[in-house]
């Protein structure tokens, strides 16, 4: 009896230890591990600091869309003003500069842009002789105004040739007699860029018009990335690749305008050459119509979000998210598809998003049972729980995280080893709670071996390193590095690789065929004892 017994204890903990080994593992990478990936950004979605010369010939490239511009009337000494943040008249006369006074860039071509005020509006005019005001309430009943500039002065006029002036009235009006000079007269305002900061596609191929930014992007998407870099991640234990794309792809070879066509061709050779190196891919949707967050890589215009205002661009994505798993859902190598790409707290509410990430999850699942599903945080002031209580998805479904010791003024002046104790203090922390949840697995999307220490040795960042590699290893999904390749260097995985900045220990898969060796070795002996 006690032989039987000591049997069966045996052969429940064997059972039990292998069912612990199926929850943490993934289905369908190699050795039965979890997620060890690596971003492909700024390929197929541009983001300007990871490749800034993309953006070197643009003509005028420092007044691209989404520039915000304050003008100065040198004679008057006051500011251009949009009485209450617009939707009223223009007047010349405030004598500090805030958010009335900033006018955001439409770029028309390299010298004429429309100007939209911070509560949205357009100026307009009726034409020569008119005062311009702020209330056109879209792009097309707007007015296209040229931007004559002399280093930091401009001159402005409608397309039929009349410049603007600031009027002793405090008015801006479009009645200055003839062609004025760059002295001090009405029609000369000083010009202060207060803001470029969006370098993404939409920048990019309105910047240079369609048929040079279509040979940029060529060459761009048949460079950056490669079969040989595909061949270098699976020699350094790389077993996925997350590749954000845009919903433009959907639309592939004409997308509407500015976007350039041809990212799917180069999404098809992705999944082509992961099928070679045995990786598999997960589809990232990192910029939805109308903006999810307002950056460049949601390949917003202007720096508004307008993704959960309309019905809409919601219809849209939910249409490319359609596309893509039609497209893919049954190539070897797709691992999942991730719905939305950090969709921001502050502009989309979770009574909004949590629907779309249902329907998004329902289609998904018309075209693969199996396909993991990936839900992105919002982010911003947001709770990850939150989408653990939303009941989106009942079959392998995934919660995205994205940790950056980076942009918040919490690590401004950490030094290394506050850095380093924050990763086990608080990010471990939330995994393990996350982990322990009755809900999706959890991945790591995203981070980076960087930070805001003012200074770090080569040790440092070694030990920053391994120790997001410590804690992130155990997150239940897996991780995702980003990015391969970037203009900064401790932000590209290649780099740091090369230069032994991040050291990897044992990969999941070999710590798990290890402990499969140990315990077969332990039960052997067990077995030899009892028999």
């Amino acid at each position: 009896m006690e032989l039987v017994f000591t049997k069966w204890l045996l052969a429940l903990s064997l059972s039990s230890w292998l069912i612990f080994v199926r929850v943490h593992s993934v289905e369908g990478l190699r050795g039965g591990s979890k997620v060890r990936g690596v971003n492909l950004g700024g390929w197929l979605v541009i983001e300007g600091w990871i490749k800034p010369s993309l953006f070197d010939g643009i003509p005028n490239g420092d007044m691209l869309d989404g520039t915000q511009v304050q003008l100065k009337s040198v004679t008057l000494q006051k500011y251009v003003s949009a009485e209450n943040g617009g939707g009223m008249g223009i007047t010349v006369d405030r004598d500090v500069a805030s958010s009335w006074e900033t006018f955001t860039l439409w770029r028309v071509s390299a010298i004429e842009f429309q100007l939209r005020t911070s509560q949205g509006q357009f100026l307009t005019c009726d034409g020569e002789g008119c005062s311009i005001s702020a209330t056109a309430n879209s792009s097309s009943e707007g007015k296209s105004f040229s931007i004559e500039r002399n280093n930091n002065r401009v001159h402005i006029k409608l397309t039929s040739g009349t410049y603007l002036q600031a009027s002793i009235g405090n008015q801006l009006t479009a009645d200055y007699p003839g062609k004025p000079g760059w002295d001090d007269n009405a029609a000369t305002f000083e010009m202060v860029i207060v803001a470029n900061n969006l370098h993404g596609d939409f920048q990019l191929a309105n910047g240079y018009g369609h048929s040079k930014a279509k040979e940029i992007l060529k060459k761009h998407r048949n460079s950056f990335i490669t079969m040989e870099d595909f061949k270098f991640l699976y020699r350094h234990g790389i077993n996925a690749v997350r590749i954000p794309v845009g919903w433009w792809i959907a639309y592939d070879p004409n997308p509407p305008a500015p976007f350039i066509g041809g990212s799917l061709e180069a999404l098809d050779n992705a999944f082509s050459w992961a099928q070679a190196y045995d990786i598999k891919c997960i589809i990232d949707l990192h910029a939805a119509p109308g903006s999810q967050n307002g950056m460049e890589h949601s390949a917003s215009r202007d720096g508004t979000t307008g993704w959960p205002s309309s019905q809409d661009y919601i219809s849209q994505t939910l249409h490319v998210i359609d596309f893509l798993a039609s497209r893919y859902a049954r190539h070897p190598s797709l691992l999942g598809i991730e719905l939305l790409n950090e969709p921001s707290a502050a502009s989309v509410p979770l009574d909004v998003l949590v629907p779309y990430y249902k329907q998004g999850y329902e289609i998904v699942r018309k075209y693969s049972p199996k396909a993991y599903v990936i839900v992105c945080q919002r982010i911003g002031n947001a709770d990850p729980l939150e989408l653990y209580q939303a009941n989106i998805g009942s079959e392998n479904i995934v919660v995205d995280l994205h940790y950056y010791n980076l942009f918040d003024t919490f690590f401004v002046n950490m030094s290394s080893a506050d850095n380093i104790q924050f990763i086990y203090k608080s990010r471990e922390t939330q995994l393990q709670a996350l982990n322990g949840a009755n809900g999706p697995l959890v991945f790591i999307g995203e981070w980076v071996n960087e930070w805001n220490a003012l200074s770090g040795s080569q040790t440092d960042y070694q030990d920053f390193g391994r120790a997001q590699l410590e804690v992130y290893n155990a997150a239940s999904f897996g991780w995702a590095y980003w990015t391969l390749k970037n203009d900064r260097k401790h932000w590209d995985f290649e780099w740091n690789i090369k230069n032994s900045y991040l050291q990897f220990g044992n990969s999941p898969a070999k710590q798990i065929f290890r402990s499969v060796v140990l315990l077969g070795l332990i039960t052997s002996f067990f077995l030899h004892l009892i028999t």
